[in-house]
């Protein structure tokens, strides 16, 4: 008789990849986003309530969201990602100049959610023994859902939209 077990998802399981900008080329390299010690994601949903005269109680719907991750990392050399944001928050880079795309992606199904994001620097170097940088993503775009693959066993991917 087989024993039935639940399967817990390890947070390690779920990667986060940045759509790093390539160099004299158009386009993105999607790099994991390694070295974080925080990146959680808020989905900050938009409520709208109401009272009907002729119902006891209120009505609430989800009418909107508005997607937010903190992140947090210890500044590591060789790095692109966080050269990244780093160059994002020492050249206090505005507009669409502070905009990269995130990939969010299951590793064990390969399901993934692609969206553009601002890079919102908050701090920087608020530990004694490390440099450390923190701030918020915010989105600015809408979410993409498709698939992600990768060749080289999750240090890039190749995200494909659904259709």
């Amino acid at each position: 008789m087989a024993v039935a077990t639940s399967f817990i998802q390890p947070r390690h399981k779920t990667l986060c990849f940045y759509g790093v900008p390539s160099t004299g080329q158009a386009g993105v390299t999607y790099r994991r986003m390694q070295k974080f010690t925080q990146l959680e994601q808020t989905k900050n949903p938009k409520e709208h309530t109401r009272k009907y005269v002729d119902e006891a109680n209120e009505r609430t719907d989800v009418v909107g969201y508005s997607p937010q991750i903190a992140y947090a990392f210890d500044k590591h050399n060789n790095q692109e990602v966080l050269a990244d944001i780093i160059k994002i928050t020492n050249n206090e880079y505005v507009g669409e100049t502070a905009v990269r795309t995130l990939v969010w992606v299951d590793t064990a199904t390969g399901e993934a959610v692609q969206r553009d994001y601002s890079v919102i620097p908050n701090s920087e170097g608020g530990d004694a023994n490390v440099y450390t940088y923190s701030g918020t993503f915010k989105a600015t775009g809408e979410a993409v859902h498709g698939t992600a693959s990768s060749t080289d066993n999750w240090q890039t991917i190749t995200f494909t939209e659904n259709t």
